[in-house]
């Protein structure tokens, strides 16, 4: 049993053995282990034969440290209880995971060194392609909304180089004409995936305005693949010319679905509560009423999330007085370092945490309101005491309970917001139990507290009834029942909380029923003329193909559609029949509502058809980021400086850019309803 001594790697020692694949503890180290690293026992891995591998390891080690330029620390090895192995048969990733993960002779810049040396991909190493990293940079720029005149920043250019000397940065013209390129192979791209859809695209179109107040109109398509992946799609981004009228928008918007060859799987549109918009759905419906779903008695969607925003504002009013009170105090505490260390110091004497500053509201988000009456709240004690001794003005007492009281509503109406303005998820399903929501705290005693609150709950109430408590969008209502946590059961429970008789429950779910089937029946033509149009395909595609496996497959998928046909030909029930009479699921924060029908399309073909359109419904126009705000959709300097052309290619191409857990999932720009 010999050393080796590795020259100047006085730090590295291995153990030689020629017969046994086993390495002994150093000297008094007690029983026999396999490998001591850290602490942790492991077995060295069998490896095939290499010639002269360890002198190889050796010399690329050698050469990692002369690039170091020989700074590494001496120590002994057997002070960490660690030898290795370096029989021929042993391999050497064990030792280049030594140096990459645990020699303590190594410090953290040179280890980085040493693996940026060795890094290689799977198979083979790295090879450098500049016109992926360009394309790569033009998806960086338009992604993260980077002006494209920073491309000629030098400490920019500096950092490309150090990274990669022989990558060319291009100009800003050309980084523009790039961008443009990269939109307009995206396009194609959507549209031939429009023209493939075999569903229907649901619609929201919003309004924002530049700082030089050009009108632009928004339209997002939102839609259900195949593999019941819930998309969302900016596909036009236009000025729009004054006056906004109904006439203007429905011709915008007929105008985009020509473009994009979807006229006629339009389903629905969900717009705002402004009359120019109830204008232009009016205008859709009377124009195109043939081409539309069941005439278009469902095409209008009313923005939910522009509702409660509506709900809200009254609410606010109520408590600005105190609001004003609050956020003056918090912003005396903050604007002195002295000041919040007196703060902290009396809120840590009654056990509450220091803070570093506070949250303040911004007059156009309501929910920021809401969070700093929150944290308002909770320093309350502290807040009064500070102000007392301070000679400070704070809310009275009676105002401190009519905040306390609203809080807890508006609680409610944040939730329900961030619940219909999700991005990317199915929503439509959500409605009912939203509006019984809302409606159960608007008829909530508990936050009643005074007359003026009992005032605000009625006057609230009475717009409630005015949107939503007269009558619902019907295929909002077959949304709801096509969740399999809800189905009929919940119409039933849903109505017997918002009706006046028994009567009156039988009638309003027998009508929801009703609409389903008569939804179901158009729905199974669909489907039926879907089977028989792969049906012609599958034996065209066999007619004209030689191959006798390909004929055989195509028999195979004539099969499976003979028998969905005849399944059906022997059911007694109808899909939605046995849909309904199942038992529902259990709810769970986990389950997926797309999945279920995903993996039970097979069992029903015509419903998971349904389930397609009518949950790809969105309740909100807006994402989240923007479903809190009451001012309006402003473009900011940058965006307002580019041509009409460039402004459309730039935010579509970020909206097609997102990917799924993207942090910048949002509108480009949405902070605070602006478009940078």
């Amino acid at each position: 049993m010999g050393w080796i001594e590795m020259g100047p790697m006085d730090w590295f020692q291995v153990q030689v053995k020629q017969k046994k694949r086993k390495v002994r503890a150093p000297p008094g180290a007690g029983e026999d282990v396999l490998l001591w690293r850290s602490g942790r026992v492991a077995n060295l891995p069998e490896k095939p034969k290499y010639h002269d591998e360890f002198q190889d390891f050796k010399k690329k080690i050698r050469r990692q440290l002369n690039k170091l330029n020989n700074k590494y620390v001496h120590t002994n090895v057997r002070e960490f209880s660690l030898r290795l192995t370096a029989t021929k048969k042993s391999g050497t990733s064990h030792l280049i995971n030594h140096i990459a993960e645990s020699c303590p002779a190594i410090d953290g810049d040179a280890r980085i060194n040493f693996l940026a040396t060795i890094k290689k991909q799977t198979g083979e190493g790295f090879v450098f392609v500049p016109k992926r990293s360009r394309e790569l940079m033009v998806r960086f720029f338009i992604h993260a909304e980077v002006p494209f005149k920073k491309i000629e920043d030098p400490y920019f250019l500096e950092w490309v180089e150090s990274m990669q000397p022989t990558f060319k940065v291009v100009g800003c013209q050309t980084l523009r004409d790039d961008a443009f390129n990269l939109y307009e192979r995206m396009r194609e791209d959507l549209h031939a995936e429009l023209h493939n859809l075999d569903s229907h695209v649901c619609l929201t179109s919003d309004m924002w305005t530049s700082i030089q107040n050009i009108g632009y109109m928004v339209v997002t398509a939102h839609y259900i693949d195949r593999e019941f992946n819930i998309k969302k799609k900016i596909i036009s981004f236009k000025e729009l010319k004054y006056p906004h009228t109904g006439f203007a928008i429905e011709e915008a918007i007929m105008s985009c679905l020509t473009y994009w060859g979807i006229r006629s799987k339009l389903f629905t549109i969900t717009l705002d509560n402004a009359s120019n918009n109830n204008s232009a759905c009016q205008e859709l419906i009377k124009n195109h009423k043939n081409a539309l779903m069941f005439e278009g008695q469902h095409l209008h969607v009313r923005c939910c999330a522009h509702i409660l925003n509506i709900l809200v504002q009254d609410d606010m009013k109520i408590i600005k007085p105190t609001i004003h009170k609050l956020r003056e105090l918090l912003k005396h505490l903050d604007s002195s370092v002295s000041r919040m260390q007196d703060f902290n110091s009396m809120a840590n004497s009654k056990n509450l945490p220091s803070k570093l500053s506070f949250s303040f509201d911004t007059p156009t988000r309501w929910n920021s309101t809401y969070k700093m009456i929150v944290e308002g709240l909770m320093y309350r004690s502290v807040l009064d005491s500070y102000a007392n001794q301070h000679g400070e003005v704070a809310p009275t007492e009676l105002e401190w309970q009519k905040v306390e009281s609203i809080c807890a509503f508006l609680k409610v109406f944040e939730e329900a917001t961030l619940s219909v303005s999700a991005d990317r998820k199915p929503t439509a399903h959500r409605f009912l139990p939203l509006v019984l929501q809302i409606r159960h705290a608007l008829n909530d005693p508990d936050w009643q507290t005074s007359d003026i609150l009992k005032v605000l709950a009625a006057a609230m109430l009475s717009k409630f009834v005015k949107y939503w408590d007269s009558g619902f969008n019907s295929a909002l209502v077959i949304a709801t029942m096509l969740d399999p946590r809800r189905k009929g059961d919940y119409l039933n429970f849903f109505y017997e909380k918002t009706s006046n008789s028994v009567t009156e429950i039988v009638e309003k779910v027998g009508s929801a029923e009703d609409w389903l089937k008569d939804y179901y029946e158009k729905y199974e033509g669909f489907v039926r003329r879907n089977d028989e149009h792969m049906l012609s395909h599958s034996r065209e595609g066999s007619s004209s193909v030689g191959s006798p496996v390909l004929g055989k497959r195509k028999l195979e998928e004539e099969f499976a559609l003979y028998k969905s046909r005849r399944r059906t030909a022997r059911q007694t029930k109808s899909e939605f029949a046995i849909y309904l009479e199942e038992d529902v699921e259990e709810d769970s924060e986990s389950f997926d509502v797309l999945d279920w029908w995903k993996r039970h399309a097979q069992k029903f073909p015509v419903l998971s058809s349904m389930a397609r359109d009518f949950l790809a419904i969105p309740l909100s126009t807006v994402s989240s980021e923007l479903a809190f705000s009451c001012g309006g959709r402003i473009l900011g300097d940058t965006r307002s400086s580019l041509t009409p052309e460039m402004l459309e290619a730039l935010i579509c191409a970020k909206d097609w850019l997102i990917k799924a857990n993207d942090p910048l999932i949002n509108i480009p720009g949405a902070e605070g309803g602006n478009l940078s």
